[in-house]
């Protein structure tokens, strides 16, 4: 990555961090260190975004996710976080760009076609991070999981079932349980309607049968590389892959044959998105 890259890539980073303060050309050209007449136009041609879509896209998608998991939280207090002088500009903004209102949104989120449109906006570069990895022995844990087989872009729709779930029976508390993903096939190279992900939560007896379609599992024990994942759920492929590229061969290891897991030490509800911690597990032979 050249040093122009560089510069733009830590402005996004700077955005990520200070989305709640204010965010103008003149500061975030200080930040890059580059010409405030010149730089706005460098930004947009390395991300495909100017500065002001880019900073909404981000405040717009942590809107998404508080509307959607926080239903605790009043909506025109979610529009002020994100930068609206009132509700009704906010909603404006977000039928505009989200494609629904706030209020159907939350009551019925349209997770597929969300993602979608976000994806015609993400930033051109990919970020990669130094990675740190360790070779451990997972132990055997008792889970419950939810499948959701389909559209990789409408997962969260199935994790907020399983969140409903979670808070409906308390079988498997979000802040006392372990929470899981398992990755049965690549997004990125599987058709859409053959893609299978599992949201799963550590429990201590089996789950009855429920109306949700929640299953009792196992995780099973085993030697396992776990590498640490800082930001965006978007990125973990980015890590996946760099690590099988680079970490594998040179480890000698092998993988093991069982689908990669992921377990989530955070949550989007919780703090922003470039503040997510996710370990993720390639089991080895």
């Amino acid at each position: 990555m050249n040093s122009l890259h560089k510069k733009i890539e830590h402005v996004c980073e700077y955005i990520e961090h200070n989305l709640d303060s204010p965010l103008n050309l003149e500061l975030l050209s200080e930040v890059a260190c580059y010409s405030k007449f010149h730089f706005h136009r460098v930004f947009k041609a390395i991300t495909g975004l100017s500065v002001q879509q880019y900073v909404l896209y981000l405040r717009l998608r942590r809107a998404s996710f508080r509307i959607s998991f926080e239903k605790n939280v009043n909506l025109s207090d979610i529009g002020y976080e994100a930068g609206f002088d009132s509700p009704e500009a906010f909603s404006r903004a977000f039928r505009r760009e989200v494609g629904q209102l706030p209020s159907e949104f939350r009551q019925n989120a349209d997770w597929e076609n969300w993602n979608l449109r976000l994806k015609k906006k993400q930033a051109r570069f990919q970020k990669r991070h130094n990675m740190k990895i360790e070779v451990v022995e997972f132990p055997e844990i008792q889970i419950a999981y939810l499948s959701h087989i389909g559209s990789p872009d409408s997962v969260l729709k199935t994790a907020g079932k399983f969140i409903e779930w979670r808070k409906e029976t308390g079988l498997s508390p979000v802040k006392t349980s372990r929470t899981f993903g398992i990755a049965y096939s690549d997004p990125e190279t599987t058709p859409p309607d053959e893609f299978r992900w599992d949201v799963c939560g550590s429990v201590k007896s089996p789950v009855p049968e429920n109306s949700f379609g929640v299953k009792n599992g196992i995780l099973p024990a085993g030697k396992c590389a776990v590498i640490r994942h800082q930001g965006s759920h978007e990125g973990l492929s980015i890590t996946i892959w760099d690590a099988i590229k680079n970490w594998l061969p040179e480890s000698q290891e092998e993988l093991r044959d069982h689908p990669i897991y992921f377990e989530y030490l955070n949550f989007i509800f919780e703090v922003d998105e470039c503040d997510l911690l996710t370990d993720i597990y390639l089991p080895l032979k």
